[in-house]
């Protein structure tokens, strides 16, 4: 159970079929109000794709320290750079076990 606003957050990359190929989306979502907080979109998957919506929803929000954040094992989220992200906003990072799929479902199902 989430009592408060901005003690756990879930992110996800997933992608959206357009005339001209693949567009990718960002999400990271509040769980406590279940609301998109941060987003952003390409057309390429790169590691800056996971950072920039984590970026913009520290920017928008009023982070408590600890916050967990919830991922999956994906390359971006896994990145140096994604994790450093995370200590320098002093994160704490989630990412589920292998055959887990369950514990980001949020995201997933954005």
């Amino acid at each position: 159970m989430i009592d408060a606003a901005n003690r756990k957050w879930a992110g996800d990359i997933s992608y959206i079929w357009t005339r001209e190929g693949r567009l990718y989306l960002a999400v990271v979502i509040n769980l406590f109000s279940c609301r998109a907080i941060g987003w952003a979109n390409s057309d390429r998957m790169k590691k800056d794709l996971a950072i920039r919506p984590f970026d913009m929803a520290m920017r928008l929000s009023n982070l408590s320290r600890g916050c967990i954040f919830h991922s999956d094992r994906g390359n971006q989220y896994c990145s140096h750079d994604f994790q450093k992200k995370q200590t320098e906003y002093k994160m704490t990072p989630f990412l589920p076990g292998k055959r887990k799929s369950y514990d980001n479902a949020v995201a997933e199902n954005l």
